[in-house]
Parts: structure tokens; C-alpha cells; sequence
């Protein structure tokens, strides 16, 4: 029994259950007639143990005996039986009610005396598992002797190494003090402590300046090189630098102290990069107001940062509501800026003080603005500078929205190190067509995608006109084996995996892939320069290599913590429990959040979420944000927003509605409601009606149960309109194969079907080959319906006949068979 509920808590702690099921054998022979028997009366007991986390050793081995006992009044009744009766759901993979099974051999050995025969016992050695786990247990006069047998399809060698190790020392922690709760009783071997600490000795020297002093240097050693391109223009970097001064001694004759926060509004251009530049050279803090965000979001943000003035281009002045803040247009009212200083201007501020602040989702549905500091950002950019070796003649691409932290090294890591910096159009992140153009005209040498952009680009067909890519950095959502060997089929260049949260300045992990690699999961990598990488149990404990675990960061990368969110930030940034280990050791950790768990070589591993937070196509979204928007609506009394995984493993957004009392369908106006109050990309591409929500035994909603969406289904409300022209027909025949539908109606929206920003490349990409013009791909965003892409095609060619025509050609080789095609090759070749 001591020895069952010692496995049964190693059991625990690997896995997070406290729901443990064991078999065990048992002689059976407790009726006396059958005591002199020979024969196997040998039965399976199952035995369940239901742990709590402030159980102390010596109350589950009270609960562990009591169901042994229970078990051994009940022996002689057969484990098949059992089976039978309970009708388990069967696998082939594993054995019913337990996989794991726990064998204590302690039959009293007797010396056997045969006349003229001398005897030993011979050990065996079986190649076939019965069970997925079994831990066998002898008594000898010595002692114990243990010993473990495993499905090799599902351990290590080294695997079982380290848990007989965790297995000794947990049983020593039992005998120093029984009285410890289970999550106290130590697990790793000091060896393993000692490792875990090597592999967090990250210490370097960084530079501890301000990110736009850093810049003023390389302006000192290289003026006359190109800093910026975008479209025609260029800016050197001493151009650059002049026209950032006069925007930084403009701002403070607007009144604009050091140390406050700046929010600025603007697409990329030349304006947006002197503009961040401006903000940080007067010693404030720039936040970034992306203009595709809604104005009520922003009309949030805005007030939350009570910004003295706000930065924007004339064009986006609209996008921003009523507010006291002055307005200062970097493109019209750049005649008055120009006037001012070009010397770079003195400011008294520290590496201690914010450099930046950029929201992300908030899980109680407003937004929350994370504080980022010069310090964690130079430590970052050395730290990539010294990893990447970014060369002068480096050409690093600059598509990432502002809004998201990628955006910082993109800005900044090419303008220290004497690169240039070339900004894609305003909606070019998402044209992958554009993007292997502009990697091509512009001969870039460095460029970041999240993977599932990855995977769209890795599909253009002129693909193998970007051999002047170096490395391309990916992160914002797990990167697969499968991406990766695609990666390395069809670019010639280095590939690297990174891991951060907006929490901390960008990334904290790297791992440079390989491609010869033949590792299943791609791992996140290792802790970067002066950044250390906890993965913890929900008691703050660590875990062993290969258990998972929540990822916890700490180092000079960490973010101060959330704007005007005290109790949100002491909530997430908590105390190092770890602190005294490391002389380098930060006094608080950010809780993350991820799963994680340790390769033996101490690389990282990300394994999901441990929240309902998603990441959707890059971007890390709360639902209950959505949640909290959507239960606003007067007509919602209940939802529910869960991220639904198709056939091909893309994933969507679907809201769960219960309505009001007598309330039906209302799709169109909280659709219309949703895009006033959420980015795009937070939009569900689904509503589900529901009577009511289904629940678990804990009143909890049962997310498990929620239905299937039908996706088939038209979103709009009214009459289903089938395509008519030859044009329609084709345009919605190609949004089927992308959106995975059968029928499309011509007004109904792309992106209310499923549709979002990376299948809107795919789209135009096929409908530049069918139609055999060039679509710019913002005319999907403009006309997302059938019959609006129609009257843009006909609008580009001028004349609607022209694309029906073009339609019907399209339709008849379309028609044409793999054999036809190889005969009129084979006619015209004679």
C-alpha cells in the first residue's frame, strides 16, 4: 500500500491528474480448498485513487488502503467480468480501464530440496510490454528490487532512467516527512537541479542605453547609407535622423514632457518610422493606434493613454474620435515640422524607462496595453544582432502591423546595425504574390512570417525568384515538421523558430532549424541572452524533462507590466520563486500561460495553450474577449466563443449564441454590431443559435458538447442567389475549393463564409490565372461577395463582356482532361 500511493503520486505529479488508475494482480486464493492447488488463479484488480492537491502523503495512503482493502474483499470477481459489464470504449492501442500497472512480488521464497538436483532461479527477459507502464517490486532479504517494463513505442530509455531517479527520491521525501503535501514532496534529483540551471546561465553583457541613442551612433558611422526604403523613396541615415530631430524638438514646443506615452496612427511609410523615431528622441514612449483597428477600440486605447498629442497621417485623421489630444499629421503638417532644430535633441531618460506599449487581447474583454523598457529591448537586439549577424548589405523587410511586438525588431534591428529598412505597402503583409515581388525587386535579405503565412508563401509559384533571402525568422504560432521540410525544399536560405509574448521585449527563446532534422514537434529552442525559462507545475514547482508544464519567463526581458491593470500585473508577474539560485535571477517571473516541457538537451518545446486564449493565423486572441463584447449585445442572453479545427486543420472562430425570449436569427445585425467593436481578425466566421448552452456535471459549459457549425449554410439572411454568368460561376467555384463550400451565393461575404486574410491571397492568386489580370488584393477586402468581384473585374478590363468571355475559355479547358491535354501537346509538337 506505501509503496502503491508513492507511484500513484510520482503518477500525479508527471501528469497533472487527480484521477489515478492502476491494476494490480492478486492471487486469489483466499478460499482455503485451493490453498495446495496448483494452477493460475492470478486476477486484475483496478484500482482508483482520487487525489486533492492539499493531500498529505500519509491521508492518500489512508485512501489507498482503504481501497485495497475494498479491492481484496471483492478479488475473486474477474477483471473480464468487469469489463464486460462496464462496456469501456476499446482500442486496440491501449488496455481497457488502465494502461499502467503496479506488480508487488512478495510470496515468502522457500528453499526447494530435491534429492540430486541443484537449483536458481533464472531471470527472464520478455520483449513485449502488456502494458503501456508496469513497475514491478520484490521483496528480498536485502531489501527491494524494482524494476520497470515499458512500451518502447512510448519511452526512453533515458525516460525511465529519470523516473526510477524521481522515483528514489520521491520515496526519500516520504520518509524524511510523510506529513508534506503531495506538490511539496521533492522529485528531481539534484542532478537535475543543477541541470536546469545550467540551461538558465544566460548571462552576457548587453549595452544598457536608450534604443534611439543606439541608433544616433550608427548614424555617426554610417550617414550616407541608405536607412529607409519605401516605394521610390529612400532616406539616408543621416536624413533620417534629421527629420526624426525635427519632429522630437517640434513636440516639445507642443508641450510633450519625457516619460510619457505617445500614441501614433499611420500606415507604414517614411512618416511612421520618423514618427516612432520623434517619440523615442523626446524621451516618451510610443503606442502604436492601427488604423485597421475599430474606432471604438481605438477611442479605448486613446483615452487609456491620455496621450498630450496624437501622431497620424491626414487620411486617418477620421479614424480617430473626439478627444482632447492635439492632432499633428506627420504628411501635411510636416512645412511647419521641417522648420525645427536637426540636432538630436537632450532628454533625460534611462534604460529603465518605457520605450513602448502594445496592447494585446484581454481575456475580460478590454484590451490590455503591455510596458516595455529600452534595457529589454537592447538586451533583445544585441542578443539577435551577436545570434543573426546582420551585415550592412542586409535588406530586412518591414511588414508586420505595428500593433504586434514583431514590428520592434523589424523597426529597429536593421537601423542599429547599419542595414536598411524597406517597408512593404500598407496591405502587403497579406499579398503573398506582392511579397515574393518585393523580396525579389528589393533583393531582401531577411524576413519574418508567421508560420501559416509561411505556408501560402511557400505556395507562390514564383517562389524561386527569392534567392536573396539569407534567413527567415518565424514565431506568433507553433511551427510545423512538416512547414519546416516544405521551408527547406524550396528556399535556400536559414530558418529560425521563435517564442515571446508581447510581455516581454519580443522573444525570449530561439531555435535555429535544420534540415536534415527529423525531430516530430520543431522546438521553441532555449532561453536567449539574460533570460531565463521556468516550466513550472500549478504549484510553482519545476517539472521534469519531458513532463509538460506552464512556461514562465524571467530575466531583464520581462515587461514592467500592464497599463493602469495593477491587479492584472500582479496576477501574470509574480515573485521568483527561484531568485536566490541565480545571482542573475529577476525578482518576478511572467507567467505565460503556454505549455511547454524540456527535451533532454534542454531544448524547449511548446505544446499549446493552458487557457481558452487561441492564436488564430498569428494573433493571440482572448476569447473571452469576444465573449464579453458579444454579451453586450441586447439580444444575447448567453455565449459561448470556441476556436473550431477543420479537416485540414485550419482553425475559425464560432460563437455559440443563446438569445433573448422570442429572439430568432439576428446573424447580419451582430455581425454589424461586432465590427464596430473587434479587429477583423477577431471575428467569428460562424454563429451558432442554441436553446441553451450544454452544461457539466459542475454547471460548467460543456465546450466538448457544443455542436458542430454548419459552415454550408449561407451566413446572410434572405434569399439564396445561385451564380448566373460564367464569371460567377468561376469566382465561386474558387471561392468553394478555398472556403471548403459547395454552394456560394453571389452576395454572400467571403469573410462572413469562413474566409480571412490568408485565403484572400489564395483567392487572388487563382483568380490572376483564371481571369489573367492582375487583382489587386484589396479588391476582395472592398467587394468581399461574388457579384462585387464580378463588376471589379469587369471595371479593370473595362468592358464586362470581355471577363464572361474570359470566364468561358476558363470553363472549357477547365473541361479538358489530363489525356486530351497530352494529345493537342503531342499534335502540335508533329
Amino acid at each position: 500500500m506505501t509503496l502503491l500511493a508513492a507511484f500513484k503520486t510520482l503518477l500525479y505529479r508527471y501528469s497533472g491528474s487527480e484521477d489515478i488508475v492502476v491494476g494490480s494482480p492478486i492471487a486469489n486464493r483466499n478460499h482455503a480448498q485451493i490453498e495446495e492447488l496448483i494452477g493460475f488463479f492470478v486476477n486484475t484488480l483496478v484500482l482508483r485513487t482520487k487525489l486533492e492537491s492539499n493531500f498529505t502523503f500519509e491521508e492518500l495512503l489512508t485512501q489507498v488502503r482503504e481501497v485495497a482493502l475494498e479491492a481484496y474483499a471483492h478479488q475473486d470477481l474477474p477483471f473480464e467480468l468487469l469489463v464486460e459489464q462496464l462496456q469501456p470504449q476499446r482500442s486496440l492501442s491501449h488496455t481497457p480501464l488502465f494502461q499502467v500497472m503496479f506488480v508487488l512480488q512478495n510470496a515468502p521464497h522457500s528453499e526447494l530440496e530435491l534429492p540430486g538436483l541443484d537449483w536458481s532461479v533464472l531471470e527472464s527477459d520478455s520483449s513485449t510490454a502488456k502494458f503501456d507502464l508496469t513497475l514491478f517490486v520484490e521483496e528480498e532479504n536485502s531489501g527491494l528490487k524494482a524494476s520497470f517494463e515499458y512500451n518502447t513505442d512510448l519511452f526512453e530509455v533515458a525516460t525511465i532512467e529519470r523516473m526510477v531517479g524521481h522515483l528514489q527520491t520521491l520515496l526519500s521525501g516520504i520518509v524524511a516527512n510523510s506529513r508534506q503535501p503531495l506538490w511539496q514532496l521533492p522529485l528531481l534529483t539534484s542532478s537535475e537541479k543543477v541541470q536546469l540551471l545550467e540551461w538558465n546561465n544566460t548571462e552576457i553583457e548587453y549595452p544598457k542605453s536608450c534604443i534611439h541613442q543606439l541608433f544616433e551612433t550608427q548614424v555617426e558611422r554610417t550617414p550616407d547609407a541608405v536607412a529607409v526604403v519605401y516605394a521610390n523613396q529612400k532616406l539616408t541615415y543621416r536624413e533620417l535622423n534629421t527629420r526624426a530631430n525635427q519632429l522630437a524638438h517640434y513636440l516639445q514646443k507642443q508641450g510633450v514632457k519625457p516619460q510619457t506615452l505617445v500614441g501614433i496612427c499611420a500606415e507604414r511609410s517614411l512618416e511612421m518610422i520618423v514618427g516612432l523615431l520623434g517619440i523615442l528622441k523626446v524621451g516618451c514612449a510610443y503606442v502604436p493606434l492601427d488604423p485597421d483597428y475599430p474606432q471604438q477600440r481605438l477611442a479605448l486605447m486613446i483615452e487609456e493613454i491620455d496621450s498630450l498629442v496624437l501622431l497620424t497621417q491626414q487620411h486617418l485623421v477620421d479614424k480617430l474620435s473626439q478627444h482632447p489630444a492635439q492632432i499633428i499629421c506627420l504628411d501635411s503638417d510636416w512645412e511647419k515640422i521641417k522648420l525645427e532644430r536637426t540636432q538630436n535633441p537632450n532628454t533625460n531618460v534611462s534604460p529603465d524607462d518605457v520605450v513602448y506599449v502594445i496592447y494585446t487581447s484581454g481575456s475580460t474583454g478590454k484590451p490590455k496595453g503591455a510596458i516595455n523598457i529600452h534595457q529589454a529591448l537592447c538586451n533583445r537586439l544585441f542578443w539577435m544582432q551577436d545570434a543573426l549577424q546582420l551585415k550592412p548589405i542586409d535588406r530586412v523587410l518591414q511588414k508586420t502591423p505595428f500593433s504586434f511586438d514583431v514590428s520592434v525588431w523589424e523597426f529597429f534591428w536593421p537601423l542599429l546595425t547599419g542595414a536598411s529598412l524597406v517597408f512593404a505597402k500598407p496591405s502587403g503583409h497579406r499579398d503573398s504574390a506582392y511579397l515574393v515581388e518585393l523580396i525579389a525587386d528589393e533583393q531582401i535579405t531577411t524576413v519574418h512570417f508567421v508560420p501559416s503565412m509561411l505556408q501560402v508563401f511557400l505556395a507562390e509559384p514564383e517562389l524561386e525568384n527569392c534567392h536573396s533571402l539569407k534567413r527567415v525568422i518565424c514565431s506568433g504560432e507553433a511551427l510545423g515538421f512538416e512547414l519546416q521540410q516544405r521551408f527547406f525544399a524550396g528556399v535556400d536560405a536559414q530558418l529560425y523558430n521563435l517564442y515571446g509574448p508581447t510581455e516581454a521585449a519580443i522573444d525570449v527563446t530561439c531555435w535555429h532549424c535544420q534540415p536534415n532534422s527529423q525531430q516530430a514537434i520543431v522546438p521553441i529552442g532555449r532561453p536567449i541572452a539574460n533570460t531565463q525559462i521556468y516550466i513550472l507545475d500549478k504549484y510553482l514547482q519545476p517539472v521534469p524533462i519531458g513532463v509538460p508544464g506552464e512556461l514562465h519567463i524571467g530575466g531583464v526581458a520581462l515587461a514592467k507590466g500592464y497599463l493602469h491593470r495593477e491587479d492584472l500585473t500582479a496576477e501574470k508577474f509574480i515573485a521568483n520563486p527561484f531568485k536566490d539560485e541565480m545571482a542573475t535571477s529577476s525578482p518576478r517571473l511572467y507567467k505565460t500561460g503556454d505549455r511547454a516541457c524540456y527535451a533532454a538537451d534542454g531544448t524547449i518545446e511548446y505544446l499549446g495553450r493552458i487557457d481558452f486564449q487561441v492564436k488564430i493565423r498569428g494573433f493571440r486572441i482572448e476569447l473571452g474577449e469576444i465573449e464579453a463584447v458579444l454579451a453586450t449585445y441586447p439580444l444575447v442572453r448567453e455565449v459561448v466563443v470556441i476556436a473550431s479545427e477543420d479537416e485540414v486543420g485550419s482553425k475559425r472562430l464560432v460563437a455559440y449564441i443563446v438569445p433573448q425570449k422570442d429572439q430568432t436569427n439576428f446573424t447580419n445585425e451582430l455581425q454589424d454590431f461586432l465590427k464596430t467593436q473587434l479587429p477583423n481578425y477577431m471575428m467569428p466566421a460562424a454563429f451558432v443559435m442554441l436553446e441553451a448552452l450544454p452544461l457539466m456535471p459542475n454547471g460548467k459549459v460543456n465546450r466538448q458538447a457544443l455542436p458542430a457549425p454548419n459552415l454550408e449554410q449561407s451566413k446572410l439572411e434572405g434569399t439564396f442567389i445561385a451564380p448566373q454568368t460564367a464569371a460567377e460561376e468561376v469566382i465561386a467555384g474558387i471561392w468553394g475549393q478555398v472556403l471548403g463550400l459547395n454552394e456560394i451565393g453571389i452576395h454572400d461575404n467571403f469573410f462572413e463564409l469562413g474566409g480571412h486574410s490568408l485565403m484572400v491571397t489564395q483567392v487572388t492568386s487563382r483568380l490572376r490565372q483564371a481571369f489573367q489580370v492582375e487583382l489587386p488584393i484589396r479588391n476582395l477586402f472592398e467587394s468581399p461577395t461574388v457579384a462585387g468581384l464580378t463588376d471589379a473585374l469587369a471595371k479593370i478590363w473595362g468592358d464586362r463582356q470581355v471577363v464572361e468571355e474570359i470566364a468561358q475559355t476558363w470553363q472549357e479547358v477547365e473541361k479538358i482532361s489530363t489525356e486530351e491535354v497530352e494529345i493537342i501537346l503531342s499534335t502540335q509538337i508533329n
